[in-house]
Order: C-alpha cells, then structure tokens, then sequence
C-alpha cells in the first residue's frame, strides 16, 4: 500500500537534511529533497515556514516562491506554503519551538507583507485567534482564500467560535504547541475537540507527539472525514542521528530519533516520515487501509481543493 499511496502532508518544515527555513537554501537542496519525498510516495506538500523576524520570513518565503517558479519537480511537489506563525501565543509552552522574540499579536500589514513575499503560494496559514484583534487577519485571509488555522495558542470557546466564524476553518496539530501540564478539563484541547464539527484537525501520528491511545481516541471522536496527519518534518526527517538546523535553531537528534529542544521542554517538528507514519498508524493505532488513506491523503487533497 505504502508505494501507492500519493501522501499529502500539509506541514513539512524540510527533510533529507535540507530546511525549508534556511537562508541560503539552494535549488539543488530544495530539489534534493523533494527527490526524496517522492520516493516516500509523497505527491505533494506544504512548505512550512515558521517564526522569524518578519524580513528573514519574506526572504525564505522569496526563495521558495522563486525556486517553486523555476524548477518543474519543485512545482510538482510542492503546492504551496503554509506560514506558521509569527501571530502566535507568547505563553511559554504555547509558543513551542517558535522564538519568543519574534512572536507578536496578528497585523493585517505584516500579513500583507508576507503574503507579497510568498507570491501567492500561500495555501495555509496557522496563527493565535485570540492574538487578532477583531479577526482581522482572520478575515483578511479567508477572504484571499487561504486557509486559517488555529495553533500553537490558547483561545477561549467564544473567541475559537468567533474565529470560525471570521473564516477559520483548521487546527495545527491538536495536543501539541500547547505545556505538558494543562487544567484537566478546561483546556486548549478539550475546546477544540468540542468544536471538531466546524473544524478540520491536524494531528502528528508518531507515538511521540501524542501517545497511541490519546491519538486513537482523539480520531474516533473526530471522525476519519475531519481528521487530517502531518510530519511536522524537520530537516531530519529521513535521516539519521546528529545535528541539524531548523531555522535560526541548531537540534541535536539523538538515538531514538526525537528532535527535542536542547533543554528537553518541547518537541522542535518531527523527523518522522509518512510511510513510518502508515506502519505506526496500522500497527499502534489498528487503522484500516482506507482510513489511513483519508487521513493521509485524501483529507489533505480535499482540503486544499477548497
């Protein structure tokens, strides 16, 4: 199954050894990796650019749309970007792997900027709801027809609603971009799994992020029509032990494959890849086929049909 599946994963940040986030990526990287992600059986992706400054943002996001125009495998593979951040929560734990310095309340002229910068590849963006004042990022996006997503944040049921409302429509790998130690009822995640009617949500299937049990309860209750998996790749995806770069971050990748913050308080994306991701799912989790296909494929190609 896993050579005919045409995977699509909405959240890569890079892979093979090649990151999406660094300043001086070449077109043979970008080219590099996605050799490589069509050997997964990978059809398409997201290229995720994550927080920066905003002028390191637009010129990553510069390099990738100039590489996409130029590079016909590059443009086959990939169908857009999803930005992810710099609008998030700078509560630590919410905030993640993104840098607490450049994270800041949602701006409709800094979205411009780097909706300019990415030459209209910007298929998905993730950002705080209760970050945008009046939604007006929301609004702003979902009028262009670029999909909204909540993530790494904290909002309220009122302003997750009000955020549907305004035109969100997804949310960023529910149980992560969030602390390790949460109310037991009233949480980010309880909220989101309360809306999961009016939601389409992404999670990452690798037993790490979220443990098989949760994650197996977290898609019954959801539904396989609602539910969407992603890598978060990192440039370690695909590769083995050692040292990597993930944007202005350097992450050590020790035995057991686990890109951690080098004080062990967070995850810093995945080095899962998605046939690893087929096997966990049918061996962890007792999916069929056919579910793991529309989560991994079909969910994702619909998605960004809309």
């Amino acid at each position: 199954m896993t050579t005919q599946l045409e995977y699509i994963d909405l959240q890569v940040n890079g892979y093979a050894g090649v990151d999406f986030n660094q300043d001086d990526m070449t077109e043979e990287d970008f080219r590099r990796a996605c050799v490589r992600l069509r050997e997964d059986g990978v059809a398409g992706i997201l290229a995720t650019i994550i927080t920066d400054e905003l002028p390191r943002m637009e010129a990553r996001l510069r390099r990738v749309a100039e590489l996409h125009g130029r590079d016909p495998l590059v443009r086959e593979m990939v169908l857009g970007v999803h930005l992810e951040g710099p609008f998030l929560s700078d509560v630590p734990g919410y905030s993640g792997a993104h840098p607490s310095r450049s994270i800041h309340p949602a701006c409709v002229e800094e979205m411009k900027r780097l909706l300019d910068a990415a030459g209209g590849l910007t298929r998905l963006a993730t950002l705080a709801p209760e970050r945008d004042a009046g939604l007006k990022v929301v609004r702003h996006l979902a009028d262009r027809g670029v999909l909204v997503a909540a993530g790494h944040c904290d909002p309220s049921i009122d302003q997750l609603n009000a955020a549907i409302d305004a035109g969100l429509s997804v949310f960023t790998h529910l149980g992560n971009g969030c602390p390790p130690m949460l109310h037991r009822h009233d949480n980010i995640i309880q909220r989101v799994l309360s809306l999961r009617d009016r939601l389409t949500i992404c999670f990452i299937a690798d037993g790490v992020h979220v443990p098989f049990p949760a994650l197996e309860n977290y898609l019954r209750l959801v539904g396989f029509e609602r539910s969407i998996v992603v890598t978060d790749a990192i440039s370690a995806a695909g590769c083995g032990a050692g040292r990597y770069a993930v944007g202005s971050q350097t992450v050590r990748i020790g035995e057991d494959l686990v890109a951690r913050s080098a004080d062990g308080s967070h995850f810093v994306g995945s080095t899962v890849t998605m046939p690893r991701m087929t096997a966990l799912l049918r061996e962890k989790v007792g999916l069929s086929d056919d579910e793991i296909r529309r989560i991994l494929s079909d969910n994702p190609r619909r998605l960004l049909e809309k």
